[in-house]
């Protein structure tokens, strides 16, 4: 049996899209996961290339909506705000006994500077993301893929 799961951030650009992507890599077979924002954007450029180092596409992937997954009354075990503690609070309640968790990271879209600079500091939340990824995975998954 897998476990719905549902990562949010404001844009559905960057965090959300990465902690959906590693979920996937890590422990795919324990969990069914989505990613949705409050606002949704458009993809961080910038995310997707570091995501493709580590040997993830996610270039075709869309920005969905949090209120599309409402109205559609999908009901998951665990939504994780992957955003700043006041933009989670804005993250509407989801119906049955949904788990709520708050994992804060730094929003790739306000890191400013050269290019090289925002990689960089890209890369650095990528592998933040990864890394609480594995390890709530090393907590919850019974099998990985």
């Amino acid at each position: 049996m897998t476990t719905r799961v549902l990562f949010v951030c404001i844009h559905n650009s960057a965090r959300s899209q990465m902690a959906e992507a590693f979920l996937k890599r890590h422990c795919s077979a324990r969990f069914e996961v989505q990613s949705a924002g409050i606002e949704p954007g458009v993809l961080n450029p910038v995310v997707v290339e570091v995501m493709r180092e580590r040997g993830i596409d996610i270039a075709n992937n869309k920005t969905k909506s949090v209120a599309s997954f409402l109205e559609k009354r999908v009901v998951f075990e665990y939504v994780i705000t992957v955003c700043d503690e006041t933009s989670a609070e804005r993250c509407p309640m989801f119906p049955g006994m949904t788990k709520r968790l708050h994992w804060g990271f730094p929003d790739p879209s306000s890191v400013r500077g050269p290019l090289s600079v925002k990689r960089e500091r890209t890369r650095e939340i990528r592998d933040e993301i990864e890394k609480k990824i594995v390890q709530w995975c090393s907590e919850h998954c019974i099998a990985r893929s």
